[in-house]
């Protein structure tokens, strides 16, 4: 509820720990201070230019990085690998539907912000303070709309594919269960900003579903080199391996939501992850002489496709200089999502190397989240507004260690950086599993 002095505000700018959403100290219509030597005064939220815009978004530029994205990846589809006609043309409907996601995504999300910001669900970006961009209404949590496109075509796409008897439709169910339950915690999240114990506790109860359903194996394969000294080529672990799918979940779900903060990042991060999946699928697919190997690889797309159209229609609103705000319910349905895609799909392990920036992230973290050193509620850059660059501060998080190391940028420039860093490392490791494999290094 808000009152005639104070007026309740979300403040984005996820800090490593997701904090946000908090009362703005401000009396409404009040003027905050003016910069040292600046002599014009900073608009206030309650000026016109509070009212949020929606459009128009950069949908075009999406549309041209995905249609780069599609020649190399059809590619391999249709002509590098020899991929059977029946699972080929599983893949493309898939695809088709998750275009048509993409298009129902974009004409959405304009809607529902309006209903969003009418519901005081909507933020002041940090890192524009001191600007008129710095006193835009932004409209909050548009996780939901993306999350609900993609339950959507992920259950429609069951009609062409699944038959009432598949062994894979109860796996499937379960997956898009846990996905559904993460959302809806996200969502809750993001309306009740639960403390941050409770939110590593949101991802190890929507990922039951998927863990009571999985009948996958539970074992790993040795890497030749190390088979010497184990004695075994593959390793049965048991209920150590659901454990290790189980952390894998809290951890893929957390790791999106602590590597934030600036805009277009959180969204950029899982576009960059769901291509490479995509990628890696299909070379596993195209490689595998096994039908239930290839099975559960093309499951891995049937997921991975939907998240990647839907998560470039919300990038399209959520790219520099950001018109709609994630929230938690995106970064915790984005990670569950690829969780999923990795465990069902028999990746857990490659996954995990995917998400080695967010890995190197949680690393820089430990020791605030570990309390070792004070942990500040926003862990964000320092913005000048007269330059308009961020300065990194003494917090660990990668978006500050590239700007102490590379020096000051702008903010579309550091999630340029930080999203190209995403892409090598995606692309150095899977030509390494590659080249692995080619000499019988690794299975």
């Amino acid at each position: 509820m808000m009152n005639s002095d104070c007026l309740l505000t979300r403040e984005t700018g996820e800090s490593a720990m997701g904090a946000r959403k908090r009362a703005s100290k401000e009396p409404a219509g009040v003027a905050a201070k003016p910069e040292s030597g600046d002599s014009k005064p900073v608009p206030t939220p309650d000026d016109a230019s509070s009212e949020p815009k929606i459009t128009p978004s950069k949908a075009p530029l999406m549309f041209k990085c995905t249609a780069i994205f599609s020649i190399p990846y059809f590619y391999l589809i249709y002509y590098h690998y020899g991929i059977e006609s029946e699972l080929r043309r599983s893949i493309i409907i898939n695809a088709i539907i998750s275009l048509l996601g993409y298009f129902v995504t974009l004409a959405m999300i304009p809607v529902a912000s309006k209903y969003l910001v009418r519901r005081n669900l909507f933020g002041y970006d940090i890192n524009k303070r001191g600007t008129p961009q710095g006193t835009i209404k932004v409209p909050e949590s548009l996780g939901i709309v993306v999350g609900t496109v993609f339950l959507v075509v992920a259950i429609l796409f069951q009609y062409f594919n699944f038959t009432a008897d598949s062994n894979w439709l109860v796996e499937y169910n379960a997956a898009l269960a846990s996905i559904c339950f993460m959302m809806m915690l996200g969502f809750v999240d993001d309306v009740l900003d639960v403390p941050w114990r409770v939110k590593l506790l949101l991802p190890s109860i929507a990922a039951l579903p998927l863990l009571m359903a999985y009948a996958g194996h539970t074992t790993i394969v040795i890497p030749k080199p190390l088979v010497q000294y184990v004695g075994l080529e593959i390793l049965d672990l048991g209920w150590i391996y659901k454990l290790y799918m189980w952390l894998l979940a809290i951890f893929c779900t957390n790791s999106i939501n602590i590597h934030a903060g600036i805009n277009g990042l959180e969204v950029g991060q899982t576009v960059v992850i769901a291509a490479a999946i995509l990628i890696h699928n299909i070379m596993q697919i195209g490689a595998s002489t096994g039908p239930e190997y290839k099975q559960a690889h093309a499951f891995s797309i049937y997921l991975a496709q939907p998240l990647l159209g839907t998560s470039l229609a919300l990038l399209s609103y959520n790219w520099y200089p950001s018109l709609v705000f994630v929230g938690d319910t995106f970064t915790y349905f984005a990670g569950m999502t690829m969780a999923v895609v990795g465990i069902l799909g028999h990746f857990s392990e490659t996954l995990l190397i995917f998400f080695t920036p967010q890995v190197l992230n949680f690393l820089l973290s430990l020791p605030q989240l570990a309390g070792i050193i004070p942990c500040p509620r926003h862990r964000l850059p320092k913005f000048d507004p007269q330059t308009r660059l961020l300065t990194g501060t003494n917090d660990g998080t990668l978006v500050n260690f590239f700007l102490r190391q590379f020096g000051r940028m702008s903010e579309q420039t550091l999630c340029v950086v930080l999203l190209l860093f995403q892409v090598w490392l995606c692309g150095c490791f899977r030509c390494i599993i590659f080249l692995l494999k080619v000499r019988g290094l690794y299975a």
